[in-house]
């Protein structure tokens, strides 16, 4: 058996995502040596060149450009690769195209002897991370998705600056699908536990239901409306793929809404979305039930219908 290197990690796909990805992981000291994998390789070598020429400023690092051969013992392998989301394109809208290029890949790994935990961050991602489970055969706590890991940042971020206080200091989840049917789960948003309502009311806002109808929908929108600006999003993503690999190098068993394979909770079954889970160094180590209300229930088990829907027209063969 292939012994896993901690201090190695390496990332599938360098565009946008990937290199930004690349780039917040140098950043973050959490590992001695990456690898860059792309279908250009050429692109791949100079991301690897471009990050490694600023090495002098950060801690040592062996950052190079390789092949399927390099990642067999690697801890964490990213897989950014995909169809970009263009304007007006839905994430759902890509799953075709991005499940044929999981085809190619995936199999790299498994005939590999794989041990690590692959992280999967292209769109759609709940989708994705279920082809990827599917194709791989690995076990569920080593594949998972980024989920809505961002997505609760963005909303933790406009809480922040609604309320005037720390977004660090809000605690908030968005599950179910990472894109159009994601739901924020207001029954449990707290400031410090403080409940929402009431630390609103002590900031002086009361038109409660407004405001979580408006952040809702600019969580939701957030992706759209930098599309539309910038052509595409990379560095919150890049910034929450950071966060989830310290909470696996770390083994800091942090609670992260990663996508990951329902087993019944909420009545979903046997499809991956995002609900919180306690995060460490052998993955997804268990699922945590945060309390919903029956409109939330409703809610998340028609965003899992949505993807059962799509799932089902798949070609995995």
């Amino acid at each position: 058996m292939v012994t896993v290197n901690r201090q190695k990690v390496a990332l599938i796909g360098c565009g946008f995502v990937g290199s930004a990805s690349a780039f917040a992981l140098m950043e973050s000291g959490l590992f001695s040596e990456m690898v860059l994998i792309d279908a250009n390789t050429a692109k791949a070598e100079g991301e690897a060149l471009d990050i490694s020429h600023g090495l002098p400023y950060a801690q040592p690092m062996d950052i190079y450009a390789g092949t399927y051969d390099d990642i067999t013992d690697a801890s964490i392998v990213v897989i950014s690769a995909g169809a970009n989301q263009k304007p007006g394109e839905t994430r759902l809208d890509l799953v075709k195209k991005n499940t044929a290029i999981f085809k190619s890949i995936i199999p790299e790994l498994s005939k590999r002897d794989f041990q690590g935990i692959l992280l999967i961050v292209a769109n759609p991602v709940d989708i994705l991370t279920y082809v990827a489970k599917e194709i791989s055969g690995f076990p569920e706590n080593r594949v998972f998705g980024s989920g809505t890991v961002l997505d609760s940042a963005r909303l933790k971020y406009l809480l922040g600056e609604h309320l005037g206080v720390d977004s660090r200091s809000v605690h908030a989840f968005v599950i179910g699908e990472h894109g159009d049917s994601e739901i924020v789960a207001w029954s449990s948003v707290n400031v410090s536990g403080v409940p929402l309502s009431q630390f609103c009311e002590l900031r002086g806002y009361f038109e409660h239901e407004a405001s979580m109808d408006r952040i809702a929908e600019d969580v939701k929108n957030s992706a759209y409306k930098i599309i539309e600006k910038k052509q595409a999003t990379y560095y919150g993503i890049a910034m929450s793929v950071r966060r989830i690999c310290e909470a696996i190098i770390r083994d800091e068993k942090s609670i992260l809404p990663v996508s990951t394979i329902q087993h019944g909770m909420y009545g979903i079954e046997g499809l991956s979305l995002s609900m919180p889970a306690v995060v460490g160094e052998h993955g997804v180590e268990t699922q945590v039930p945060i309390p919903l209300n029956e409109e939330e229930q409703a809610a998340l088990r028609a965003s899992a219908e949505a993807l059962k829907n799509v799932i089902a027209e798949l070609d995995l063969g």
